[in-house]
């Protein structure tokens, strides 16, 4: 049967895999990676857990080993639905192989004795998904160690150390083997982050219709998603269109959908005839493929403004201002009264202003009240002084300290959690000028310095309690997106700013699929009006992380509704799908479709390769998106593709791992 898993070893064993894959976590990505890993890819794979109870959620009394046991049962059951009654139960020829696929093991430290247990030295590949990165980085040193050969995904917050890692462990590797094929060199080290995968698909749940963007290795891929067309219209086809939504996923009240949908639900990759027949119904449109520009510091809250503005408050600089009115003033009575030059005046007032003139006792009474008002005016000037040394002291406090929601502030969205996640998510919201207004009750939590820097305001406290989400100002807010690690954290707030504004649209980050779906069907029900979406980080970063065990890096993903359509950038040569076919040919409807050509240099290029136009010469150099259809795709070509996870699964497939389709 589908998806059994053995039982745990009672003794330390040799692990009876060769060329498999070990996943080492402790959180939900590794479950979801091994279970990616197992019935999307057919591969077998051992599974390596801390024991005991998972910390972050303490009520359940399942043990890591249960939960990734239940996990593996559900996905077994989806399996069995979709292929059918045992239609393709054992296609392989090896039925009782599931048995066998998933060995989940129970280690406290990814220690020399775990990974001997786990058959690291014989492994093909090693995802290393700790949520510590010191752990993973422990880790894979050793497993380096263990086996040079083996290819190493590891997951890592930190960008700048991923860098260094994998170029360390991809000189240790050339090292320990000589003569290794560069190609296998190229892929033996992937460093990825959970959190920056799942972050753009987080931030655009905030934006009904917005861009779904994907960056990487120098490119930038735009897709759009569009309403359905009013009767007469015909939409804009874009590049070409990456998906068919689900008919009723513009009504707030209509149901997001999945693999289980049937044909109501999303469709990826359709063909023409789809799309033309698909009268009402929304389309995911890619809209351009371009030379990505290099990245630049995300907007700060503040707009424009003076230096000043990060060292003085807005109420320092505004008495600042009072008083320079003040001090002219009198200088222009002092001119008018006395007949004295206007410099003289100044001057005379700046002296009474300090106290440092001499009692007018024998001038005229004008000057004599002047010279009073300039007194009064030094008076309220001490205390300016005072508080302008208190606030540039240190590290400036307007600088170093949290901004308040200012108290105009509307049209926002409401971000709760400023972990790993939400920290991303932020910069990816500034970077799209979005408003934001964070909630958080740690005061040392990850993103606090982060939203320091861009000037975001930020309420510290627990927003289950009363007036928090006030003060966030979430009845005046177009989104909230509830984060924090915690799913009944992230229910209650969500309940409550309902309660608040009923209307609000709001994105939940829940673990648990089955909770997930009985929530999202509750709050569709009792706000049918208010668009309602939840989302899995795993479920988000499994398919990254997947592929790059495979050898590939894909170039990112977009989630369409509860599906996920991945890019990745391959090689035609070694795939019978790609090499010798046409670009049109090429096209599998429901799998992959080919968008755009790493393309060789010019001189060695097919003259066909794109078709003619006045635009042609402003094509970014290297990168061609307008292929003609009739192109034949040659094995040296490296093309950039749009695959649903089943059909990327199937290009990448490696000899003699398990078949389950």
């Amino acid at each position: 049967m589908l998806g059994s898993v053995s039982t745990l070893p009672q003794q330390p064993q040799r692990s009876p895999f060769s060329g498999h894959m070990v996943v080492c976590g402790d959180d939900a990505l590794a479950q979801r990676l091994a279970v990616e890993l197992r019935y999307v890819y057919g591969e077998r794979v051992t599974l390596l857990l801390p024991p005991g109870r998972d910390p972050r959620r303490p009520e359940l009394p399942l043990t890591q080993r249960g939960r990734a046991t239940t996990l593996f049962g559900r996905m077994s059951a989806a399996m069995n639905r979709n292929l059918g009654n045992g239609a393709n139960a054992g296609s392989d020829g090896d039925t009782g192989a599931g048995v066998e696929a998933v060995r989940i093991l129970e280690a406290a430290e990814p220690s020399d004795e775990a990974f001997e247990e786990a058959g690291v030295d014989t492994a093909a590949a090693l995802a290393l998904v700790y949520d510590d990165d010191e752990r993973n980085i422990r880790a894979a040193l050793t497993a380096r160690r263990l086996n040079p050969r083996v290819r190493l995904v590891i997951r890592l917050y930190n960008r700048k150390l991923g860098q260094y890692l994998e170029t360390l462990l991809d000189q240790a590797a050339a090292v320990a083997v000589p003569g290794l094929d560069p190609t296998a060199l190229d892929t033996s080290t992937t460093v990825l982050s959970d959190a920056d995968t799942a972050a753009p698909a987080l931030a655009a749940t905030a934006l009904t219709g917005s861009s779904k963007v994907v960056q990487a290795e120098g490119l930038l891929l735009r897709a759009v998603e569009r309403t359905p067309p009013r009767q007469g219209e015909v939409a804009d086809p874009g590049l070409c269109t990456l998906a068919l939504l689900s008919s009723t996923t513009h009504d707030p009240a209509g149901a997001e959908g999945s693999d289980s949908s049937g044909a109501e639900g999303p469709q990826l990759l359709p063909d023409q005839q789809s799309v033309a027949a698909a009268t009402g119904r929304g389309t995911v449109v890619l809209e351009a493929i371009r030379e990505a520009a290099p990245d630049g510091p995300a907007p700060r809250m503040g707009g424009r403004s003076a230096p000043l503005s990060q060292i003085f408050s807005r109420r320092l600089r505004r008495s600042v201002l009072g008083v320079a009115a003040a001090v002219l003033g009198l200088a222009v009575a002092s001119t008018l009264t006395t007949g004295e030059d206007p410099l003289h005046a100044v001057y005379l007032t700046l002296l009474d202003l300090f106290a440092m003139g001499d009692p007018a006792i024998e001038d005229s009474a004008a000057r004599q009240v002047i010279q009073l008002l300039s007194g009064v005016a030094g008076l309220m000037l001490l205390p300016l002084l005072v508080a302008g040394v208190l606030e540039a002291f240190g590290s400036l406090r307007t600088a170093s300290s949290l901004r308040r929601p200012p108290r105009g502030l509307s049209g926002h969205v409401v971000l709760l959690g400023l972990g790993k996640i939400g920290t991303r998510v932020l910069v990816r919201l500034r970077e799209l000028n979005i408003p934001v207004v964070c909630v958080e009750d740690d005061p040392a939590a990850r993103g606090i310095p982060v939203a320091r820097r861009l000037q975001v305001p930020v309420v510290l406290g627990d927003v289950t309690q009363e007036g928090v989400l006030e003060a966030a100002k979430v009845q005046r807010s177009r989104a909230l997106l509830a984060l924090t690690s915690s799913d009944t954290t992230n229910l209650e707030a969500t309940l409550y700013a309902r309660s608040v504004k009923p209307d609000l649209q709001v994105a939940l980050r829940l673990f648990d699929d089955e909770f997930a779906t009985a929530v999202y069907r509750t709050l569709r029900t009792a706000h049918p009006q208010a668009l309602t979406r939840s989302r899995s980080v795993s479920h988000l970063a499994a398919p990254s992380f997947a592929v790059a065990m495979m050898g590939r890096q894909i170039l990112g993903a977009i989630p369409v509704e509860r599906k996920v359509m991945l890019f990745a950038a391959i090689k035609v040569a070694g795939h019978p799908q790609l090499e010798g076919r046409t670009v049109e040919q090429a096209f599998r409807a429901g799998a992959w479709r080919v968008l755009a050509l790493d393309a060789t240099p010019p001189e060695d290029r097919h003259p066909d390769l794109t078709t003619a136009g006045p635009e042609s010469s402003d094509r970014p150099s290297g990168l061609i998106w307008d292929l003609h259809p009739g192109y034949v795709l040659r094995a040296e070509d490296r093309v950039v593709i749009a695959a649903t996870r089943r059909g990327l699964a199937e290009l990448l497939r490696r000899r003699g791992s398990l078949t389950h389709r």
